[in-house]
Order: structure tokens, then sequence, then C-alpha cells
């Protein structure tokens, strides 16, 4: 995880607690059902932002360490968590979590994988996890074309961020998640997600996103402009739909150094 990488969201960190989507409790469904995760298993929450996918486990009944290293993440996700006696926080990175060798049952990452080394990324995780130990890997993609409203907010990315592209273009597919589990033995599973956002949401959605214009930039008014017309000409009563799928890959890490 790249200096760059760790410090992206630290003056966005207020829009991102309160207008970045959740994830489905089938993730954790999926974990336990299918991936056999034992109940009460200790989880590792690696990138673990605000706390939003800390959450899913704890409220899962598990106890969950989130290694996050930009600090004011990490404060907002004690502060909102703190009262989960499973919760604790640390400050490492996925290629240094800082956490004991063998103490933990998952490591997840939701969300974060793409901006982590995969290599160095792989080797760490093992080193945490116990024997047959598991690693799920999730996050959520924006559907791009399924509503006028998706078509044009992806439009406006395409014109105002700098980096936006750049950005896309390091989510993993199905083949690379195979490679960095090796031998295929990864297991899969996609699960609808909604977010519905009036237009104070969506603003605060987009200024979350780490290739989103800040103020002083000069194509941030104009965005917002943009961003307004969109609004009144797609929502519905009041309000526009982020559809999401998230997708899940879940097994076992090996390090091949």
């Amino acid at each position: 995880m790249s200096r760059d990488s760790t410090q992206r969201f630290t003056d966005r960190v207020t829009d991102y607690v309160k207008y970045r989507p959740g994830y489905p409790r089938d993730v954790v469904t999926f974990l336990h059902a299918t991936c056999r995760l034992p109940d009460g298993a200790r989880v590792a929450d690696i990138g673990a932002g605000t706390g939003i996918s800390a959450r899913l486990l704890l409220d899962a009944g598990h106890r969950v360490v989130a290694v996050e290293p930009n600090q004011a993440m990490r404060a907002a996700a004690d502060a909102w968590l703190g009262g989960f006696a499973g919760y604790s926080s640390v400050a490492g990175t996925a290629e240094a979590t800082t956490l004991d060798a063998a103490s933990v049952d998952l490591v997840m990452a939701a969300q974060a994988f793409h901006w982590f080394d995969p290599v160095a990324a792989r080797r760490e995780f093992a080193r945490i996890l116990k024997p047959r130990g598991l690693v799920a890997l999730f996050w959520n993609n924006r559907m791009l074309e399924n509503t006028p409203f998706l078509v044009g907010y992806e439009a406006l990315l395409q014109r105002f961020s700098d980096d936006y592209q750049s950005v896309a273009e390091r989510y993993p597919d199905d083949d690379s998640m195979a490679a960095w589990f090796g031998d295929g033995r990864v297991r899969t599973a996609r699960f609808p997600n909604v977010q519905r956002l009036d237009f104070e949401g969506l603003r605060g959605r987009l200024m979350s996103s780490s290739y989103a214009p800040k103020a002083g930039h000069p194509n941030h008014e104009p965005m917002l402009a943009a961003l307004r017309e969109l609004f009144d000409r797609t929502a519905h009563d009041g309000t526009v739909e982020f559809l999401y799928e998230t997708c899940v890959y879940a097994g076992h890490a090996r390090d091949e150094s």
C-alpha cells in the first residue's frame, strides 16, 4: 500500500462516513454457509477505513481488528465501533499489518484490495492467518448503464475527474482473482446492493471518492453544477439510485516467497 494510497481519503472522511454504501448481509451468510467460517472467528479487516465492513462482521458476533494506516479514517472507525467489546484497531497496512503470526481466522478487505501490493499483501495475509484460515475480498461495483442516472454519473466522472480512469482500472476481475488465490481455488458470489440518495447525499457520495476534484480545483464547481443538472433530470420522488453488484472472492492465501 503506497504512501499516496494511504492518505488519499484523509480530507474526505466526513463524506465517507455519511455517504458510502454498506454491504449486504448476504456476504456474511456466504462466508458462514459456503466458506465454513466458524461462529466467533477472529477477523482482521485490512484497509478497514471508517469501519463499514468491520461493522458487518461485528454485528454477526465476530471479533474484529481493523487494520488501517490512515489516522483520520481509523479515528472515525474507533468513534463509531469502540462500543463493541470485540473491536480493536491498529495502525498498519496490508503489507505490514503489525499483527501476530497465525492470529486470525479470516482476513478480509472490502473496497480496498486495489490499493494493495498484491504479492506483498498475500505474503502478509498468509503469515497472520491460522492454518486453513480464510481470505475474503469484496467490494461494491457500481453499475454503469442500467439507468439514465447511472449513465450520466459515469459520464460526469469521465468528464471532470483527472484520475478516475486510472483508479477504475485497478479493480481486479475474475481471472486476476483466480490467479491471486492460486489454481483457481476461489469461491465467488455476487449480490445486488442499492443506495438511495437525495441531492445532499449524492453530492456527499461523489465527494467521498478519492478521484473527485476538491474545492479549489478548476473542475470542482462545474462538476457540482453538472451533478445538480443530472439529479434534477433523473431523480424520482427526490432521490436517485446507485445500483451496485457486491462481488465476493474467498479462498486460502499462500505465501509463494
